[in-house]
């Protein structure tokens, strides 16, 4: 049976949506390498959900939260209150491996990537409240 036209449109629209993600989280990257940090982990799996990036500085455990979209007010619209509760969930089940657990020195960042392929980024952007 052959796929319908409008399933192949889906199909490389997610494959496309894929690739950008892996290309801006590349970029996040090398940004926050030229800054000294040390890049740990890319898109981290835990039970409750995903982190894009886990890098580190000086005892510092740092979570980002990549957004590509055309403009970097765009991009950050992106980010739901649920998403942000699973982001700070996946991220205290990621230091529950460290030496000194929920302790650990950690921020959470999200970094915004334009269509233009600029970063920027945002530390501690995300909160609780």
């Amino acid at each position: 049976m052959t796929q319908m036209p409008q399933t192949n449109a889906r199909v490389h629209a997610g494959r496309m949506a894929y690739h950008a993600g892996l290309s801006a989280e590349a970029s996040v990257i090398r940004e926050y390498e030229s800054h000294g940090y040390v890049f740990e982990a890319q898109r981290w799996r835990g039970q409750v959900g995903e982190i894009d990036l886990v890098l580190r500085k000086s005892g510092l455990v740092v979570f980002v939260e990549v957004k590509k979209s055309k403009s970097f007010e765009r991009a950050a619209l992106r980010i739901s209150p649920t998403q942000k509760r699973r982001i700070f969930a996946t991220g205290e089940e990621f230091v529950a491996q460290e030496p000194q657990g929920l302790l650990t020195d950690m921020r959470f960042d999200v970094a915004l990537v334009d269509a233009a392929g600029a970063v920027q980024i945002l530390e501690n952007a995300l909160s609780e409240g």
